[in-house]
């Protein structure tokens, strides 16, 4: 875990991550939200930070008799950057892959929803979280940018080519996770 441990020095450092009320409100909400769904729901210290992990195995017969491992990735900070959430992302994903990666491809996939929740969004930071989803082999991540104040949850919740026979449940497993403000 100190490979682990070492990378999240760099995801943090240029973040502010204090949990703000708001910050912490959302966190919890989201925490309930992933309870409610029969997630396993955990906090873990990623490098001084508490980071929100959900989980939750699918299996289907119309994903092509495959199971489908779906992490969910929240950690708070004062302003989500577009640069912050990439890093938050790409380190979500190896985490992730570490630990249901080993055989995905052979009738399993991976998915994670890696979330900045902050006080602050940056517009570019939006932009990327909505643009679409990030991709390796059997893996796939769909960044969130939350603004906890306004409960906006940025993300792509759109049909993808690749990826496609999930793309409806992890559609409504993020509508169910990260609501769309308002609704």
């Amino acid at each position: 875990m100190s490979d682990h441990s070492s990378q999240m020095k760099d995801v943090w450092a240029d973040m502010d991550t204090t949990a703000t009320e708001p910050v912490q409100a959302y966190l919890t909400a989201t925490g309930e939200r992933l309870r409610v769904d029969g997630c396993e729901v955990r906090t873990e210290d990623w490098g001084g930070v508490p980071v929100l992990i959900g989980y939750r195995g699918d299996f289907r017969m119309r994903w092509m008799a495959t199971k489908l491992h779906l992490f969910t990735v929240a950690a708070p900070t004062t302003l989500v950057t577009a640069d912050a959430l990439q890093r938050f992302t790409a380190t979500a994903m190896d985490y992730v892959l570490a630990r249901k990666g080993q055989l995905r491809g052979f009738q399993n996939g991976v998915a994670v929803f890696p979330a900045l929740v902050g006080t602050q969004v940056e517009p570019a930071a939006s932009a990327w979280a909505q643009g679409g989803q990030q991709m390796k082999f059997a893996a796939v991540a769909r960044p969130v940018a939350v603004d906890a104040g306004s409960g906006t949850a940025s993300a792509y919740r759109g049909n993808p080519a690749l990826g496609f026979i999930y793309a409806a449940h992890l559609r409504s497993k993020l509508n169910a996770y990260f609501p769309v403000a308002g609704a």
